[in-house]
């Protein structure tokens, strides 16, 4: 009988000190621009964000949703197989973030690698994840992590910093029989790869003082997206994804999308056919979460329970390159 990837547990974690929009715009009000916050507040919904401690790393922020997860699919790190992680904002350029969260886990026996698909790693992570699940009778647990900490990473007089808050989102994936994972699909549009990133560190121009003081190791809006790479971009996914894979919008019991503008969320449901109230939103909670919102989102739609056992769910995460990913799967959890 084929083995098919199911997800048994599901964990977030937002850290405790809360950031609203009202911080921060005391902070660019000193700076002499006392109305930025309130135009991108009103623009995406977001009323609050969360940070770390200043002494954790991105690995630091996964391990207590990792944990979790794990706990709540009656697991032990030892039983994990595989540590998948996506994120875009990493402990190091090298060594992946996994590897450092395996060791702090006690996932002795795990392998792990990262996803760097931008805030569209968690559907990626989810897709990766359930072939090797379907493909190797060795990988029976998998616990895959969803991690956002680009605050830290950013110039704190740039008015984009608004929009990275920080947190994680956690999912264990099992070896099964009944349905579960339906399908992935992928979408990318690499002309926009110089409009937002981190541009200095890596190859293309290594870490230098020069670099650090023109703030090119920090992450830039260099170039607005237009609105429609989101607003054309997620149907696309969401309808390639129920074509492959045999469904329709009248079978999705929730769609989870990047949680980066309240208002557009609605806007995609009505254009794909999902019914509003069955598009879940978490930002005006917990803000912008980058590669976390997907996951951190997921988990909010279950414990609210709004995602039933048999119920379709659809993930479509966007992020910085252009990268798009989209996953659906059967509830089993």
């Amino acid at each position: 009988m084929a083995r098919v990837a199911q997800i048994v547990s599901t964990a977030r974690y937002l850290p405790e000190r809360c950031v609203t929009n009202a911080e921060l715009t005391a902070r660019f009000t000193a700076l002499g621009n006392p109305l930025v916050i309130d135009k991108l507040g009103e623009a995406s919904g977001i009323v609050q964000r969360f940070y770390a401690p200043d002494d954790w790393a991105t690995s630091d922020l996964a391990l207590p949703a990792a944990r979790e997860a794990i706990r709540r699919a009656g697991r032990k790190p030892e039983d994990l197989d595989l540590v998948v992680v996506g994120t875009d904002s990493p402990d190091y350029l090298t060594p992946d973030t996994s590897v450092v969260l395996q060791d702090k886990l006690g996932a002795k026996n795990a392998g792990t690698f990262d996803v760097g698909c931008a805030c569209a790693s968690f559907p990626a992570c989810i897709g990766i994840a359930a072939g090797l699940i379907a493909s190797n009778p060795g990988i029976q647990t998998v616990l895959v992590v969803g991690v956002y900490m680009m605050h830290r990473l950013a110039d704190p007089n740039d008015p984009t910093l608004f929009f990275y808050g920080d947190g994680a989102g956690a999912a264990v994936l099992v070896a099964g029989t009944e349905p579960g994972f339906v399908g992935a699909t992928f979408r990318a549009d690499g002309a926009y790869a110089k409009y937002w990133g981190i541009f200095a560190g890596g190859t293309a121009e290594p870490a230098s003082v020069e670099a650090v003081k023109a703030g090119r190791t920090q992450v830039r809006l260099v170039q607005p997206y237009p609105a429609e790479v989101n607003h054309d971009g997620w149907p696309l996914v969401f309808n390639r994804l129920a074509a492959e894979n045999g469904f329709t919008a009248r079978d999705v019991g929730q769609l989870i999308l990047t949680q980066v503008r309240m208002r557009s969320i609605p806007l995609v449901a009505e254009r794909v056919g999902v019914p509003v109230d069955k598009a879940h939103i978490t930002m005006d909670r917990y803000g912008y979460t980058g590669s976390a919102c997907i996951p951190i989102a997921l988990d909010d739609a279950v414990e609210l329970g709004r995602i039933k056992r048999g119920d379709l769910v659809v993930m479509i995460g966007s992020g910085v390159g252009y990268n798009m990913a989209g996953a659906a799967l059967r509830w089993t959890a």
